[in-house]
């Protein structure tokens, strides 16, 4: 009993600390306060405090202070200061003060209370399909 009664507290803990991302307004993931990825129940990365972009326990990526996003050492795009996302220089959406994604215009999911860059990656740059 009190083995069920810790795990129920520590999911509950979870689920308090964690950033909800939507995609077509379902719950696809969170970003835990630890920075551990969560899609589907699973944890699939990390983003570290350094910048660097963990994918099943391997560095794949970094989140440069400037909002650069690399990928296996190469810039793929960039996050501005006002939340647009380029990437290879196109610009392909955006990230709203509020958490909104939109791509090409249109709303495709929500990142409230998640860094600008963090929702790019998810949403933008293929790191945890």
């Amino acid at each position: 009993m009190k083995l069920k009664l810790t795990l129920l507290a520590c999911i509950f803990t979870t689920v308090l600390h964690a950033q909800e991302i939507r995609k077509s307004g379902s719950i696809f993931g969170y970003i835990e306060s630890n920075g551990d990825v969560r899609i589907s129940g699973s944890i699939k990365g990390k983003f570290e405090t350094n910048g660097d972009i963990r994918v099943n326990g391997s560095i794949k990526g970094q989140v440069e202070r400037s909002g650069t996003i690399r990928k296996n050492g190469s810039i793929v795009g960039n996050v501005e200061n006002d939340g647009t996302v380029r990437l290879n220089g196109s610009i392909v959406g955006k990230i709203e003060t509020d958490g909104t994604v939109r791509k090409n215009g249109s709303i495709v999911g929500s990142a409230k209370g998640v860094q600008k860059e963090q929702a790019a990656v998810l949403f933008f740059f293929g790191f945890f399909e």
